[in-house]
Order: structure tokens, then sequence, then C-alpha cells
């Protein structure tokens, strides 16, 4: 007898291969049977008429290091199909860090992951992964190195001294053995874009020659992207690693239909040539990060308290507009998405509360402020604990990327703790699954399947997941895929996605007849 038998459905098996009617048996948390099992019995029967049956859906691209400590985890991934996501992504992860420079690190970390409660730990990822309560869903993390470097040197903008990567090599060799799936690196932020290319190469070589995926928030994601890839593809090549490009994009208006066929043609050319390399995206032309990621790199050096004094500086403020205007070296948001197009999405100042979803141009407005001017004084007023959600990629880019098959599709869900969260946190997946696939047919279902499930589980090696077989961990959905809606909007994100009927984690229903049944089967995943 198994433990569970579904009964009668229609099968996409993750390999993007053609659907076909099976049954799926379930025991001991693993897949046990796939076919006519019409014979067979089952402590537990679903019934599957008429409903597809995939893999459970894996999102490589979270940043819920501090949001599965809080009560209600899982809801916005699990009514999705959710069942494996990994954090520590962007190289900002919630550990391994010290003491020497928490503050500071916890303060560039809570626009992205909400406050870190007290019980979690930092010293190291296995501390991390001790302090982890009971959870809903499996759980990967990857090793941060933007806040390993700023765990070893700060936020200063400097040339790191020997001392410094011997501290870095140290602690990423830790993490690495600790069980961290990859390493993270986020060259859009402070401190890691601070580094030649040299130096990232040097800082990274305790992983060179290893099969430890690399993935990366590239230095530019606008008019740069490709010069930017290119470098990546570099490092890849020097350290003989495999290279993830994270939310693959190209930002302005000015750069849509350009430059994303031009990044997917030198992805595709290094495949070819033998490199490990693949990319991922998320399902909507706005994404979200910290406000004060409009800045030039050199406006972040020192961490929060250097920059929020530099942008209280007549002279310094009117030197960022020269830079904003100029636009050169780094990624302007200001002009990529427009005043009008970056809209404020968590705040903490009672007094900056009427601000909360509006956009900076109308903020300007309100304040009888030019747009730079009221920026700068909402990063003062709020210590730069400001996110925004900015409106920058054309949707055709997005559909050209998932054609690719060397992407997947990802979220960069984040989760602050204050005001409106974006959108896709509740339901990047289904948005793929309903837009995408079901209304505009850039994909087969199969096709769509497969960049939820087997795809992300190859790039970060996650072994047993992503495919139904024998053998594979019974981590499962069960819906019908023109029930799948995405509920959640830009201005009401907090809504869960509707459709799914059963979604099965480590054997176990975490979610039976469309509602949540409690259960936290979830596993922490080590490498």
């Amino acid at each position: 007898m198994f433990d569970t038998l579904i009964r009668g459905g229609t099968v996409i098996d993750g390999t993007g291969r053609p659907a076909f009617a099976a049954d799926v048996a379930v025991s001991g948390g693993r897949i046990a049977a796939i076919g006519d099992l019409s014979a067979a019995s089952a402590a537990h029967v679903i019934d599957a008429a008429g409903r597809t049956v995939t893999p459970g859906f894996i999102d490589i691209h979270r940043h819920a290091d501090a949001a599965l400590f809080r009560p209600g985890f899982g809801a916005a991934e699990l009514c999705q199909g959710l069942t494996t996501i990994v954090n520590g992504n962007c190289g900002l992860s919630a550990a391994p860090f010290g003491p020497a420079h928490g503050d500071a690190i916890r303060d560039y970390l809570r626009p992205i992951t909400g406050a870190l409660p007290p019980e979690l730990v930092t010293e190291t990822l296995s501390g991390y992964f001790a302090s982890v309560p009971d959870i809903p869903v499996h759980v990967g993390m990857l090793a941060g190195a933007g806040v390993l470097r700023a765990d070893a040197a700060g936020y200063e903008l400097e040339h790191l001294e020997d001392r410094h990567y011997r501290a870095l090599h140290r602690a990423l060799e830790q993490a690495l053995a600790d069980g961290a799936l990859g390493v993270s690196l986020g060259l859009g932020y402070a401190p890691e874009c601070f580094y030649t290319t040299a130096e990232l190469i040097r800082a990274l070589s305790p992983i060179a020659g290893q099969d430890i995926p690399l993935t990366v928030h590239v230095r530019q994601e606008g008019a740069g992207v490709c010069d930017s890839i290119e470098e990546m593809l570099l490092v890849a090549r020097a350290l003989r690693v495999p290279l993830h490009i994270s939310h693959l994009k190209a930002m302005g208006r000015d750069n849509w239909g350009k430059k994303i066929p031009r990044a997917l043609e030198l992805l595709h050319r290094a495949k070819e040539e033998g490199l490990d390399v693949g990319c991922d995206v998320y399902p909507y032309t706005a994404g979200s990060t910290q406000l004060l990621h409009i800045l030039p790199p050199e406006f972040l050096e020192g961490g929060m308290d250097a920059v929020v004094r530099r942008l209280a500086d007549p002279h310094e403020r009117e030197t960022l507009a020269h830079r904003i205007e100029d636009g050169s070296g780094f990624d302007d948001i200001a002009k990529l998405a427009g005043w009008d197009g970056i809209f404020l999405s968590s705040l903490h100042c009672p007094e900056d509360a009427p601000l909360l979803g509006k956009s900076i141009a109308q903020e300007a407005a309100m304040e009888h402020k030019s747009p730079l001017d009221a920026c700068c004084d909402l990063l003062i007023r709020e210590h730069c604990q400001v996110t925004m959600i900015d409106f920058m990629a054309a949707e055709e880019d997005i559909a050209a990327i998932l054609r690719s098959p060397l992407s997947c599709l990802i979220s960069d869900a984040t989760y602050p703790t204050e005001g409106m969260p974006h959108p896709r946190v509740y339901g990047s997946c289904t948005r793929l699954l309903q837009r995408f696939v079901r209304e505009q047919g850039v994909l087969t279902l199969e096709q769509g399947v497969h960049k939820l499930t087997q795809a992300p589980a190859q790039a970060l090696r996650l072994a047993g997941k992503g495919v139904i077989a024998v053998g594979a961990d019974a981590d499962l959905c069960v819906f019908d895929p023109a029930a799948l809606t995405e509920r959640g909007t830009y201005q009401d994100p907090c809504q869960t996605a509707l459709g799914m009927d059963a979604v099965l984690v480590a054997g176990r229903l975490a979610v039976k007849n469309g509602e949540m049944t409690g259960v936290k089967a979830g596993t922490l995943i080590r490498k």
C-alpha cells in the first residue's frame, strides 16, 4: 500500500517532454510509482481527473532569509505551487556575518529581507540553519559574497588588503562547508560594486575549478548589461565555475529590444564553447529594491550613515544631480525608469505614511520640490530604509528570455516588514502559467512547467527535485491550468494566488482543496 495515490491526472514531468496520462504514487516522501496504478491502494487518494500533475515549483531567487522566521510564512509560496525556494541572493545573505560590521550589514539588508529577528543566528551559516523553525517549504541558501566582504572590511570604497581577502576566503570556505548551495554576487550593490574584475576573481578564488554555482546580479542592467555579462563570462572562465545570470533584463526604453538579443547571444555562444552558463527572469516589467539603488557607486561608500551625510551636503547633492543627468558608469534608474516610474513601497517614519504607493514625481509635487531633492530628503529622513518598485523593463524582452533554453523563472521576491511588497512575492509562478503560457502562448504548458521545475533544479544542483520520476522527492502540484489566477496587483499585492487543488511537500499535503493544511514538512537543503 502506498502513502498517497494521485489518480487519473495528466502528468507534466518537468523535463519539457509532452504530457501523458498516469497515476502517481508516493511513499516515504518519495515518488514510488508512475503509470497505470488502477489496481493499487493507498492510505490517501487524490482524484486528479481533469487536472494536471507537476513537480513542485522551485524559485531559486528569493530574499526570504528573515521571512521564514515570521508567522504565516509559506502561504504566499504554497498557494502558487512553490515547494522549494533558495535565499541569500544578490550577495545579500542573512548569514554569515559577525558583530564587527553587524549593525551596518543589518541596516543594508533591511529593505530587502526586512528586519532580522533576534533568534536568527548570523555568525555562521550552520548557526543560521540551526536557528530556523519548522518550515512549510524546502529552503536552501546561497553564500552572499557582498555580506562576506562587508563582514571583512565594511562598506568603505577601498582596495582590500591581504588580511581582508584572507578573512573573506575563510568565511566563504566555511559557508560552503556549512551547506551553501553556491555563491551569490550583487555587483550593482555596495560593497561589491567597488571590486575591479581582477579583484573579484581574487575574492572568489576559493571556488576555482569546483562545481559550485556562481549566481550574479551583474554590475549594470541598463545600457551596460552586455558589457556586464561579458565581464562575468571572463570571471567564470578564469575560475572555471558554473555561471548563472540573475534576473536578466534591459532597463530603460532606449534599451528595449536591443540589448537582450545580444545578451542571449553572448550566453548561448559561451554555452557552445563549453561554459556551464544559464540565466533567469521574473515575469514582471517592474522590479523592486532599495531606493538608494538610484545612487551611483561612489555615493554608497561607507554604509548608511555615510550615505545620509553625503545626501545632506549641498555640494554633494549638486554633484549627484550632475551624475544622474550624465548617467554614465552605473544604472541610472532615475533616468531609466523616470521619476514617475519609481514608486515608494515601504517607509518607516509616520510622517511619510501618505507617500506609500506614490511615485517620486508625485512626492515632489506634494512637497513642492524637485524630484531629486524630494528623493534625497526622503532617504535622509528614513535613513535609507526605503524600498521602491521601478517600472523599467519590456514584456517583449521577458518573452525573449523565457524562450531561451538557458533560462528559468524566478521571482526576486523581497520581504520588507513594512509597506507594500511587490506582487511577485505572491504570484510569479501563477503569472508565468497564466499570462505567458495560457494567454499569450509564449511557451507551451510543458515548457512553462520546465522553467519552474527541472531548469532551476539543474541550475543549482538540487538533487531529487524538479522532475516526476521514481525515486524523486514527492514535491507535487495538482491543478487545472485554466483555473490559475494571480490576484495580487501593484496597488493591492498581498493576495495569494488561486488554482492549486493540492500541493505536496515531501509527500505530505500542504494544500488541500485550495486551502492551507498547516503542515510544515519543509527541509533545509544543504549542498
